[in-house]
């Protein structure tokens, strides 16, 4: 994504009618952001009056931002493909293509997940290449590093050329954005043995361990929250559901403890200590902390959130897109596709 401006500074399109509570969460959470750092241009693409009426009645300025005006919104139940077709002038698609024509660097979204892939994919394009985009899930690990699950979900049938890619672009990732000197890389699987597996994980193996990648063999699924590898691959359909299943996590425990106070006093002030406790260390498990997450291997930054964002995880969101424009990610990932692709 060659850019010739001489004013380098990021400009970040926040999709203010994409989410749940749009665009009440969006305009707060990109004052947070802009409130915790300035350096950067934020473009609002919405319902320009809308967008105003709502900062107007809850008193949100949003004066230092400029707003690029789009008359319709993609919801949660339209079908993504059909939506980018017929809603040319929805704010999600009018962001992709701000991105496209090089008029901001990066794109927030919690609006349709589907439609936003689709629109990151299809009107920003690719890298070159990459032949399928992903995204990932990053985990806490008994370590107290992050291990990236990739994919978590952009597409549900994968090629082992794909988890190649997927190594790659969560190599540089774990990198740049988690201080990862020389990140481990690790193929899911239901065994550590290399004998173990399906035709896509053998195809898979192979590649990754002709490969200059630091990979390691395979992991199983405990090895995620250890910390075995910094990053995992497998296809979008089982990374999905270890999202989900690691995104249910803290509301099961939330559930639990409550149920227990509701025992009895004494049972209430254990749990309040113990709330506290798990508030406190489990705190990198909650979403709002990560915000969204990015879809790599797209020639642009795209950051993807869940519908019913807070605008705490709308800042997030727009403080990592401001984070991958500043270390360059998206020409280290062109770079490193073709670095990584076979030893020497």
């Amino acid at each position: 994504m060659i850019d010739n401006r001489t004013d380098t500074k990021c400009r970040i399109a926040v999709d203010a009618m994409g989410g749940d509570f749009a665009p009440k969460n969006e305009l707060l959470g990109a004052v947070q952001a802009f409130n915790q750092n300035r350096d950067f241009e934020l473009i609002l693409v919405g319902d320009q009056q809308k967008i105003k009426s709502v900062a107007q009645s809850e008193n949100i300025d949003i004066s230092s931002f400029s707003i690029h005006h789009a008359s319709q919104v993609i919801d949660m139940y339209d079908k993504p493909t059909d939506a980018i077709k017929t809603k040319q002038d929805s704010s999600l698609v009018v962001g992709a293509k701000l991105v496209r024509e090089k008029k901001a660097d990066a794109f927030v979204s919690a609006g349709n997940t589907g439609a936003m892939m689709a629109a990151s994919t299809l009107i920003m394009g690719r890298i070159e290449g990459v032949s399928r985009p992903t995204i990932g899930a990053s985990f806490p690990t008994e370590k107290n590093k992050f291990c990236i699950v990739f994919d978590a979900g952009a597409s549900v049938d994968s090629k082992p050329q794909h988890l190649f890619e997927y190594s790659v672009l969560g190599t540089i990732f774990a990198k740049e954005i988690y201080n990862q000197p020389d990140p481990t890389v690790g193929i899911l699987n239901v065994g550590e043995e290399e004998s173990k597996g399906n035709e896509l994980t053998f195809a898979a193996y192979k590649l990754l361990k002709e490969s200059k990648l630091n990979f390691t063999g395979n992991v199983e699924g405990r090895d995620i929250l250890k910390g075995k590898v910094d990053v995992v691959v497998c296809d979008g359909f089982v990374g999905n559901i270890i999202l989900k299943f690691g995104e249910s996590v803290l509301t099961f425990l939330r559930t639990r403890i409550r149920g227990y106070a509701e025992k009895g006093l004494i049972n209430k002030i254990k749990a309040l200590v113990v709330r506290s406790v798990l508030k406190a260390s489990l705190s990198d498990m909650d979403y709002q902390t990560h915000g969204g997450v990015p879809l790599l291997g797209v020639n642009g930054i795209s950051i993807i959130g869940h519908g019913s964002s807070t605008p705490l995880a709308i800042k997030n969101m727009i403080l990592r897109a401001k984070e991958m424009y500043d270390k360059k990610l998206i020409h280290k990932f062109e770079n490193a596709l073709k670095d990584y692709a076979v030893k020497k």
